[in-house]
């Protein structure tokens, strides 16, 4: 009995203890998150932007960076666009440093920053940029600045834009699993990693197509900042002759070859201050906290980030759920404090049901207030169903957008399960067709036309959707639709999208709309309490742990295997391939 007592005690002694501190922590990390940060930006500060970091569309809340020591708050692209502008009339500002080794958003996000520094350049303020391993992508954006310096012994990539897809046929072949696909459209090549060992040629010619666009919008806006012509840029990458950073100082790609020390040594003489001197950076997560940096004014104009890939029912932070979404549009379409919406859209789509869902209840906004639609790095399929219901649609120049279609999978694993598991089924039904869509068995000939049907319906309502949108002829639609690719650029020039701009551009639109110029944003989704940011955060940690253990390219091909079995049974209008862009 003494010895039970002793244990007890002890195990009630530990269980206390854990509590407390367990409230102790809940406490400090409520405190961190909701007290006001004091950040303070003090005379001759150099705000640092880091372009390994990715910047989601919208503000993102990092619970855990209490613990861990890292931020709690990451910015959103818009977000860092409105700190680069506000730097530029920040007095204690005094210039910007980009760190452009890796380059974590896209080239449609990437022109978006690439324009706020070249507004910033408006000022008597320095921008310096500095990369270890320069990429292409960062060195877009590094490009922009009044000098380019890159690491004697590092490296510096010039060699042209390439994409990459990942086939599994052979995969599926060896697991003797048939994948059954249904699609409408000559280039909808969603299903071409389960059907084909390589690209069709309709794939390969719009492919070529959209990346040659990105392409020459690279070389023109490296040419306009370096100014080189973009035929000897051209020539740069097609002979291979830029192989190191001593090559890119020699064709004039960068002005000079320092080391760290020797670029802070310079960024202290442009500041004027002694060489032992302390250098105040400041990084955009860190000039966020400061504040201030949001348009103020008595209308309000609602801004909504819709990221990710569209699904049914409810979702998270990471893609654009149809039941979250109508009853945020609505909500914003009911408050008649709100003159006009900007849709901010950066999807490749999903499930086609959603996606009506979402443009009936945009259509509905439509006819309220004004809807303006500005897209990001990718507008596609579903994500460009949406979009059709709008007044007017932004799109940047090498914004990946159209790719109008539909497709539909239903896989046969009945060879997967009777000769790979020695697995069988058997069962019993009271019709005909109600075990139609059965993945245990092959569909028949009657269940394979059911399905053609239901995409070619879906396939004719989205092409009539974009025809009442964008006020064409469904002919026409047609023409440039068949689940095809478009960069931005191309988009305009067939009356896809109205203008090529950036999120301010589709602001500044949605505000002259509204005819108001005194106008504040509300932006939406709106932000979740500190818990439940934690929480989602914790649930999200086995998946990061994963990305990290596969690395980035690995666990892109991973998440393309997941989405292809997410998508499986269901209509879907989504961009028609995962693909790399080196």
């Amino acid at each position: 009995m003494p010895t039970f007592l002793k244990m007890f005690l002890a195990s009630l002694l530990a269980l206390v203890i854990f509590g407390l501190l367990g409230f102790l922590l809940l406490v400090g990390m409520a405190s961190a998150l909701t007290s006001k940060d004091e950040t303070k930006v003090v005379k001759g500060s150099v705000l640092v932007l880091d372009l390994s970091e990715h910047f989601n569309e919208r503000f993102q809340k990092n619970p855990l960076g209490v613990l861990s020591g890292s931020a709690t708050n990451v910015p959103g692209l818009y977000d860092v666009v409105r700190l680069i502008k506000k730097a530029k009339d920040d007095k204690n500002v005094s210039g910007i440093y980009i760190i452009a080794n890796n380059n974590a958003n896209g080239y449609a996000a990437s022109s978006e920053l690439r324009e706020a520094l070249l507004d910033f350049k408006n000022t008597d303020k320095f921008i310096i940029a500095h990369g270890d391993v320069m990429s292409q992508s960062a060195y877009f954006v590094a490009s922009a600045a009044d000098k380019v310096y890159a690491n004697p012994v590092g490296a510096f990539d010039w060699r042209g834009l390439n994409v990459d897809l990942a086939f599994v046929k052979g995969t599926l072949d060896k697991l003797n699993i048939e994948p059954q696909i249904f699609y409408a459209g000559k280039y909808k090549s969603a299903t071409e990693p389960l059907r084909a060992t390589k690209m069709t040629e309709e794939n390969k010619e719009q492919t070529r197509e959209w990346l040659g666009d990105l392409y020459h919008i690279l070389l023109q806006k490296v040419s306009e900042s370096r100014k080189i012509d973009t035929a000897t840029l051209h020539q740069l990458a097609n002979t291979g002759v830029i192989q190191q950073p001593q090559d890119a100082f020699q064709y004039k790609l960068v002005d000079g070859l320092k080391y760290d020390d020797e670029l802070k040594t310079e960024i202290k003489e442009l500041l004027k201050i002694g060489k032992e001197d302390k250098l105040n950076f400041v990084t955009v997560t860190k000039y966020a906290d400061a504040g201030n940096f949001r348009q103020t004014g008595k209308d309000k104009i609602a801004l909504i980030y819709a990221e990710g890939d569209i699904i049914d029912g409810k979702g998270n932070n990471d893609n654009i759920a149809s039941d979250d979404y109508v009853n945020l549009i609505r909500k914003v379409r009911l408050d008649k404090s709100i003159r006009a919406i900007v849709f901010r859209i950066n999807s490749g789509g999903g499930s086609a049901l959603a996606s009506e869902n979402i443009w009936r209840e945009l259509s509905l906004a439509r006819k309220a207030k004004p809807v303006v639609v500005s897209f990001g790095d990718v507008a596609a399929s579903g994500g460009y169903y949406i979009a059709s219901a709008a007044d007017s649609i932004f799109a940047n120049s090498n914004t990946i957008t159209g790719s109008i279609g539909v497709f539909g999978i239903v896989p046969n694993m009945q060879g997967f399960f009777n000769e790979k598991l020695g697995i069988t089924f058997d069962g019993v039904k009271t019709a005909t067709y109600a075990d139609a869509g059965n993945v245990t068995r092959p569909l028949n000939e009657a269940e394979k036309k059911f399905i053609q049907n239901s995409v070619d319906r879906i396939y004719l309502q989205f092409k009539q959707r974009v025809a009442e949108g964008r006020k064409k002829d469904i002919n026409y639609i047609d023409s440039i639709a068949q689940g095809r690719v478009w960069s931005g650029e191309d988009a305009l020039r067939l009356g896809l999208v109205d203008k090529i701009g950036s999120t301010q551009a589709a602001i500044e639109c949605a505000a002259r709309m509204a005819k108001t110029d005194k106008y504040r944003l509300r932006e939406y989704p709106e932000k979740k309490s500190w818990i439940d940011e934690l929480l989602g955060k914790t649930t999200a940690e086995p998946a990061a742990s994963l990305k990290a253990e596969l690395g980035e390219d690995n666990y892109q091909i991973f998440q393309q295997m997941k989405k292809l079995k997410e998508i499986c049974g269901s209509v879907q209008t989504r961009l028609p391939f995962t693909f790399f862009i080196n």
